[in-house]
């Protein structure tokens, strides 16, 4: 057994109102620049959508993740190694720019400086790729509450298939229709298949916490990074010619502080913490036959952190004594562990992602009291769930790869939580076989409740800081996963780029990442020539943004 800490996520979907608040100050954080303008580390999609990049879950045209081969073997979805040789230059099966939406400013000197006339003066959108002329068709929150659904709701790929094999399970009439919020951000997966998919070995996971990082000196741009993730959140800088992704603001996660999407985060949705994981194991469980099975073999992964065994043999392996403390306070561990109402998104792709969420109730309460019932009740509630306005078989295609009897049984736990609760708020005798429904107990039905309903600030956000004093000893040895068929890591510092340094490793990172990312000087041009046609934004070879004397 091979104990490792990853820092992991949930978000609770039933309180995310979509204001993208974590959008814009992400944004603002860390892409307001050059060459990231369609960049999105954390973006919220309207669901029933097409999400962002358009489509990106379509993986019969974007071959993103892994499958089983006929071996049983995991295998990229795009190919081994051969096939990426021949398609190192130019991805066919990459997003195009019209995939994600070519990013525009406005003449604002048309305002300005336009002469005295009849007519008033207006700022026509200009491209930032080419600095033409440019019309606006699709941008990363296009279909925001579900705008145009009734013409293009079918372009969501789980919509297509659910109505491939259910006709008519999901409606988009006003009086049927349905939506929530699904926000995202890079995964960091235990198996993640865009390091596996660089050609540079420019991606590494950090061995500490398990944060999945682009070494930019080693970037070579060839982003294949992109297309081997499957959730489509490596995106290329056409400024720097290097590919970017979310962080996960380890800068701050290295003094104990929370993301600035969850810093920032208006609903409160956001949980972090650490998950203990076997890593001898991540392999066989990412290699489960049965898609449907993935879901407790990520589970089975997570190991107890109260367990003595795993207690020992994770001081065996170097991890300090409060991040064992932190691991047994998580509040993702407890979400997705030990009341399992948190799930993971997509496991069908194979990369065992370490971003969970609880899934959303819908509004079934209002809908059963607009028909006369009591919709508190547990008895209502329950005999609803299969009714809901958001179909069981939509969540299970997003969260546990089409299995809806373990997406019923989360539904479940959230009805039987708020039916149990609601005695206790009136002041009643609390019904202790509402828990009982549903395999939880009292108190443990109430923290449950506490974690998803009140929970202070240091309660959703649990992150041990980073021991500096162990870079010394770590920085010399090689990291605990570079190994045959081993996740990767190669050459990642045990405390990333700042390791062993004199300076706080939070300052260094920070500054040495910030002088690369914000430089005026774009990649050298006879570098960029080199490699002119893997540059196909539009697809047909034009280095767009790169050279703009040559036009789209």
């Amino acid at each position: 057994m091979r104990v490792m800490a990853q820092v992991g996520m949930v978000m609770n979907l039933d309180k995310c109102i979509g204001c993208h608040t974590c959008s814009v100050t992400c944004k603002q954080a860390w892409t307001n620049r050059a060459g990231t303008e369609y960049v999105w580390f954390n973006n919220v999609e309207t669901r029933p959508g097409q999400g962002y990049p358009r489509r990106y879950e379509d993986q019969e045209k974007f071959k993103g993740g892994w499958h089983l081969n006929r071996k049983g073997r995991l295998r990229l979805r795009t190919g081994g190694r051969l096939q990426k040789l021949f398609t190192i230059f130019a991805s066919p099966v990459q997003p195009t720019l019209d995939d994600y939406y070519e990013p525009w400013t406005y003449d604002y000197e048309m305002l300005i400086n336009a002469p005295l006339g009849d007519d008033f003066p207006v700022a026509k959108p200009k491209s930032l790729i080419t600095g033409e002329d440019t019309k606006i068709t699709w941008s990363a929150n296009w279909d925001d509450n579900l705008g145009g659904a009734p013409e293009h709701g079918d372009l969501d790929p789980i919509v297509k298939k659910l109505r491939d094999e259910a006709s008519e399970q999901i409606k988009f009439s006003f009086e049927q229709t349905f939506m929530f919020y699904l926000p995202r951000i890079c995964e960091h997966c235990l198996n993640p298949s865009c390091m596996a998919s660089c050609p540079s070995g420019a991606i590494y996971k950090r061995a500490e916490d398990g944060i999945v990082l682009v070494d930019q000196d080693r970037c070579r741009g060839w982003r294949q990074c992109i297309t081997g993730c499957p959730y489509k959140k490596i995106y290329f800088n056409h400024r720097s010619g290097k590919a970017e992704k979310c962080t996960f603001c380890y800068p701050r996660i290295e003094v104990g502080q929370p993301t600035v999407c969850s810093e920032t985060c208006v609903g409160r949705l956001r949980y972090l913490g650490i998950f203990l994981y076997d890593a001898d194991r991540v392999t066989q469980a990412a290699s489960t036959p049965d898609e449907k099975d993935l879901y407790e073999a990520q589970l089975d992964l997570m190991l107890d952190p109260t367990d003595p065994e795993v207690i020992r043999a994770a001081r065996d392996q170097g991890i300090p004594d409060d991040w064992m403390d932190a691991a047994r306070r998580s509040p993702v561990y407890a979400l997705a562990k030990t009341y399992r109402v948190a799930l993971p998104l997509h496991p069908e792709y194979r990369t065992m992602p370490m971003v969970w969420y609880v899934p959303p109730l819908s509004p079934i309460v209002d809908l059963l009291s607009e028909q006369g019932h009591d919709g508190e009740s547990q008895e209502n509630l329950f005999g609803a769930i299969d009714t809901l306005r958001i179909p069981v078989g939509y969540l299970a295609e997003l969260f546990t790869a089409g299995d809806t009897e373990k997406v019923t049984a989360v539904l479940k736990k959230l009805a039987a939580m708020r039916a149990y609760m609601r005695d206790v708020t009136l002041g009643r005798e609390p019904n202790p076989l509402i828990p009982a429904s549903v395999g939880m107990d009292e108190n443990t039905i109430y923290q449950m409740y506490r974690l998803m309903a009140i929970a202070k600030y240091e309660e959703r956000y649990v992150i041990p800081t980073a021991h500096l004093e162990q870079a010394h000893a770590l920085e010399e040895t090689a990291c605990p996963l570079d190994y045959d068929d081993g996740p990767g890591m190669y050459e990642s510092g045990p405390f990333g780029e700042a390791s062993g340094r004199p300076e706080p490793v939070s300052v260094e990172t920070f500054h040495a990442l910030k002088n690369r990312q914000t430089s005026d000087t774009p990649a050298g041009e006879s570098t960029l020539r080199g490699r002119t046609n893997l540059l196909n934004w539009d697809g047909n070879g034009t280095p767009a943004g790169l050279f703009p004397e040559k036009s789209r």
